[in-house]
């Protein structure tokens, strides 16, 4: 039975409502959809009758379009599919459907070699494989890169209709920079596809400058009544010629690139060219030499990082230095692994000797990133010391960075249900000669003075309540310094009596320990961490030299205090892993 035009789009149409379970669909929601759809399409603005519909459904219901789709009703009125995987897309060629497929593979298959139907290639390979494995039921020859969980697909078709049609769009786009999604005028000029991933080059009204946007960052789009403008001047084929990729510089110059590939990896470089203009320099028993003509932009690194140590970059000078930091800080990614051997040995040293160093937690680019805000709030405040109680609470941002899984793995493993109490940033500038004798950290912040059993050694200073609590709740204490600078013995690193964090000691037993007890110093690179109990006797040296050393000063508790007492700093971590 023949099927016109019209009908197959209201089958697709009322397919595609049916599959979206996140909605209930009426008769009249299924003629609203078909008739908008037959507008879009074929320009028919009639509309769609009820009598069309029903009979569409009992055809699709019906064997004889070999649909036999689970349509069902529920409470009498809202129409779905029983089987929630079901599609009319997903109904097997029947062996009439394959003879004909057969017969069109075929007669393209005349055109093959011909350069105006050189794209017809691939398209041929796809049917004549999925033909064969279902006339034959085994398995596909031929397997094409796919990746079906790409977002933004759903977006090709109206794109594509868009440039053929010459029609301006209402944008709504989010790129993984914005904060929010912003909605422009686009003018789409051509789609461009890029190792699996969609783009639509075009531009915006009032801007010159075209732009290349990721199907997947699309979270809207509409036809706009607006006059569509064109890019006539433009030959897109010319426009990419000289890059990697779909970024393009207009007012760069290409630049040339030489590369070095070691002799294992050269073979697959020189059979499959990164780019069109790649020529082969030399060669010798260690590699090949090849030289690239193109413009320096983001896909070219990636290119060229993709194949890791068997690839170095020789000229220019700025690639070579751009790539190096970037492996330098992927090596600085591995180097800040925590394994469970690692954090047993952290824990069985901590019981032990009251305090350890850990090398590193926080790879170089987190410490720029958490050295920056807090340089951004100083100069933000105008404060001219780099002293700082509460940092939590007064720089926003702080804790995301401070908080990375390095760290949420080591406090979940020493202290579950941690919260923290007190968190302080000081600094030791250059000119900074001070120093601190030995000592424990007794005291802790509260919100108010409240006389409580236990609790001894009431101060107030710099509006801040302070009390030495009993034992139990110091030995339940983790204080973890997190060091943005190397620290050294020379730059002021702390000075520890090792198991000295077990009892509080009077300042008779503090000066007979230290004159009698092998001390340590806690040297610490930049990016490390110091954990360590507050009762552990400690000081720090006079500087030697005046290098900076910028620490951040945590402490966590799982305990909360007796009576009206409460934490000064309190702040739920919500560590998940």
């Amino acid at each position: 039975m023949p099927v016109n035009r019209n009908a197959l789009i209201r089958f697709k149409t009322i397919d595609k409502c049916l599959q979206n379970r996140f909605r209930r669909w009426t008769l009249l929601d299924l003629i609203d959809a078909c008739s908008e759809t037959l507008y879009e399409y074929e320009g028919i603005d009639k509309g769609v009758s009820k009598r069309s519909v029903q009979g569409d459904i009992q055809m699709m219901r019906s064997d004889k379009l070999g649909y036999n789709a689970p349509i069902i009703v529920l409470d009498k009125k809202y129409y779905t599919y029983e089987d929630p995987n079901y599609s009319i897309t997903n109904i097997p060629l029947t062996n009439q459907d394959l003879d004909k497929l057969t017969e069109a593979v075929e007669f393209m298959k005349q055109f093959q070699g011909f350069s105006h139907f050189k794209n017809l290639d691939g398209m041929v390979q796809k049917l004549e494989d999925h033909i064969y494995s279902q006339k034959t039921q085994n398995r596909p020859a031929i397997d094409f890169e796919k990746n079906n969980n790409l977002r933004g697909l759903e977006y090709l078709d109206p794109l594509h209709r868009a440039i053929i049609n010459k029609q301006a769009l209402t944008m709504v786009y989010k790129s993984f920079q914005a904060r929010h999604a912003n909605e422009f005028l686009f003018h789409p000029q051509l789609l461009k596809e890029f190792r699996n991933r969609w783009f639509i080059i075009g531009f915006i009204e009032n801007n010159p400058n075209i732009m290349n946007l990721a199907l997947d960052r699309i979270r809207g789009l509409e036809i706009s009544k607006k006059v569509y403008l064109e890019k006539g001047e433009i030959n897109f084929q010319d426009y990419f010629k000289h890059v990697i990729g779909v970024s393009v510089n207009p007012n760069q110059e290409r630049e040339k690139i030489m590369l070095f590939v070691n002799h294992k990896h050269a073979p697959y470089i020189l059979t499959k060219p990164l780019h069109p203009s790649q020529e082969e320099v030399s060669r010798n028993n260690f590699g090949v030499l090849i030289s690239l003509n193109i413009q320096h932009n983001f896909e070219l690194e990636k290119e060229i990082l993709s194949f890791g140590e068997a690839i170095k970059v020789i000229a220019p000078k700025l690639l070579r230095k751009r790539l190096k930091d970037r492996l330098k800080e992927a090596s600085d990614n591995y180097e800040s692994d925590l394994g469970v051997a690692q954090l047993n040995t952290i824990k069985k040293r901590l019981i032990r000797k009251g305090t350890i160093e850990i090398n590193p937690v926080y790879s170089k680019r987190e410490v720029r990133k958490i050295g920056a805000l807090i340089q951004q709030y100083f100069k933000k405040e105008n404060l001219n010391t780099a002293n700082q109680r509460e940092i939590f609470s007064k720089i926003p941002g702080l804790k995301s960075l401070l908080l990375n899984s390095n760290l949420t793995t080591i406090l979940d493993f020493l202290m579950p249900k941690a919260f923290l109490v007190k968190s302080v940033y000081f600094e030791k500038n250059r000119d900074a000669d001070w120093f601190v004798a030995w000592h424990q950290d007794l005291p802790i912040n509260v919100n108010e003075k409240v006389e409580t059993e236990g609790f001894s050694t009431w101060t107030f200073r710099d509006n801040l309540h302070s009390v030495i609590p009993p034992l139990e709740i110091s030995q339940n204490i983790l204080a973890i310094r997190i060091h943005l600078d190397d620290t050294t013995v020379a730059n002021g690193a702390l000075e520890v009596i090792p198991g000295s964090h077990r009892k509080r000691h009077s300042p008779e037993e503090i000066q007979t320990i230290t004159e009698n007890s092998f001390s340590e110093h806690c040297e610490i690179n930049s990016g490390g961490i110091q954990v360590l109990r507050p009762l552990l006797l400690y000081r720090s040296a006079k500087t030697k030299n005046h290098k900076k050393r910028r620490v951040i000063h945590l402490e966590f508790s799982a305990e909360e205090l007796p009576g009206k007492l409460e934490w000064r700093e309190k702040e739920m971590l919500e560590i998940k892993l």
